[in-house]
């Protein structure tokens, strides 16, 4: 017993640290990948930020309708090099303070305001639109990866199946059942079917790599996820009215909302332009003084006797500028027609995504139907035919081929199945509805 007492030690001192790695895997389910991504996406965060400054340039634009006030200080020296002064150098200050408001400018301040507005609620909707995208990627990646981790499943019960196969081959052979040529068959299909496992385990390792760089996880973070328990009714949910679907989108999907906002501002702008052809109206007034050294005042007096106080009234009236006017309202309903041919671009690109995503859905779920019922088929097949083989009946050949019809109706079944699941999934986003896989 006590030639074992090291090893226990060596366990017990390393079991901490495995359990420690162990317990470092999270397991993520796809609401919790979801939440998890809004919270610390890269782009939905600068969406934020953008959003935020906007909110600072709207309190700017307010501002501009109240009057400004500034101060102004300035010193002087001058030096006289000829010897005709009785002085040759002097000392001279000015202090003013001045204030300025714009009592009318064709609206042009109030039009800002209210085209900030509209793109703050852009902003908005901006932070809205990368949320579903971030959504709709995530979605996309860890239906790849459930369908990956069942690919891996079946790929290793193939394995599983040609080992016993060639197992039972090489009994066979040397009871002089079989012959060499059938052995080696069953052999490279074991190859192949290894190499086929590696292959599906590679592409599930490189689908949660992606999941991992759409949460904007570290390097040194593991990751897994949750199979959830799919039923009948998750795979062959009943579908809205494809129009039903797309008006609801049309209606809730913050990229319209946002084209026509876009499109308001667009027709502000107009307005803008429009305001370059009225007057301008401002009003300034101030106080200032200054001094001299070198006269007979002292500083006191001279800051007295030069104080003065100025108000007047500026009236700026356009006659001829140029054509700078008229170019900058045709310029801003050219660009009011660009926004709403936007806005129609939007609505065209949301009606494609939505019609494919629906005949997706539709097609995969008449897909796993059918492939529900080739899978039975080509069960009962293979089974027939790995019985007829053990006696005779059947040769290799025809044995794997009833294996491989096998693998693909399960390969068929199974995407299918997570075509569909997606599919339901991402019209749900479009619809701001909530994803409902059930766990």
């Amino acid at each position: 017993m006590r030639r074992y007492i090291p090893y226990l030690f060596v366990l017990f001192l390393f079991l901490p640290v495995a359990l420690t790695a162990q317990d470092a895997v999270r397991v993520w389910t796809l609401q919790e990948c979801l939440d998890y991504a809004l919270e610390n996406n890269i782009q939905v965060r600068k969406a934020k930020i953008n959003q935020l400054s906007g909110e600072e340039d709207l309190q700017l634009a307010k501002a501009q309708l109240f009057p400004s006030l500034g101060g102004s200080v300035s010193q002087g020296f001058v030096n006289y090099p000829s010897g005709n002064n009785d002085r040759n150098n002097n000392y001279t200050g000015n202090y003013s303070v001045n204030a300025n408001w714009t009592l009318f400018d064709g609206s042009r301040r109030r039009t800002t305001i209210r085209q900030q507005e509209i793109q703050n609620e852009v902003n908005w909707l901006n932070i809205e639109e990368n949320e579903d995208d971030i959504q709709v990627s995530i979605v996309q990646v860890y239906m790849q990866i459930l369908y990956a981790m069942e690919a891996v499943t079946i790929t290793r019960s193939n394995v599983e199946l040609s080992e016993y196969q060639l197992y039972r081959a090489e009994r066979l052979l040397e009871a002089g059942d079989i012959s060499r040529v059938d052995v080696a068959q069953l052999r490279s299909q074991l190859s192949s079917d290894n190499y086929q496992l590696i292959a599906a385990q590679t592409s599930l390792e490189n689908y949660k790599l992606q999941l991992k760089q759409l949460l904007e996880l570290d390097i040194e973070d593991d990751i897994a996820v949750v199979m959830p328990e799919l039923t009948e009714e998750d795979i062959l949910a009943p579908l809205p009215a494809k129009e039903v679907i797309y008006s609801t989108a049309l209606a809730v999907m913050p990229s319209i909302k946002s084209s026509e906002l876009n499109v308001d501002i667009a027709e502000l702008d107009v307005k803008k332009a429009k305001a370059g052809y009225l007057p301008s109206v401002s009003l300034n007034a101030g106080i200032g003084t200054g001094h001299l050294s070198g006269s007979d005042y002292v500083f006191g007096s001279q800051l007295w006797n030069s104080f003065n106080e100025s108000i007047g009234l500026t009236v700026s009236i356009p006659i001829f500028s140029n054509r700078e006017n008229k170019t900058a309202v045709n310029k801003a309903k050219l660009d009011v027609t660009d926004r709403q041919l936007d806005l129609l671009n939007s609505q065209k690109l949301l009606l494609q995504t939505v019609e494919g995503i629906y005949l997706d859905a539709v097609s995969a779920q008449s897909q796993y139907l059918a492939a529900e019922d080739q899978v039975r088929a080509t069960q009962e097949s293979a089974e027939l035919t790995e019985r007829q083989f053990y006696l005779g009946l059947k040769n290799t050949l025809e044995l794997l081929t009833e294996r491989n019809n096998l693998l693909t109706a399960r390969q068929q079944e199974l995407q299918s199945k997570y075509m569909a699941v997606m599919s339901i999934q991402l019209l749900n986003i479009y619809q701001h509805r909530p994803v409902d896989i059930i766990y």
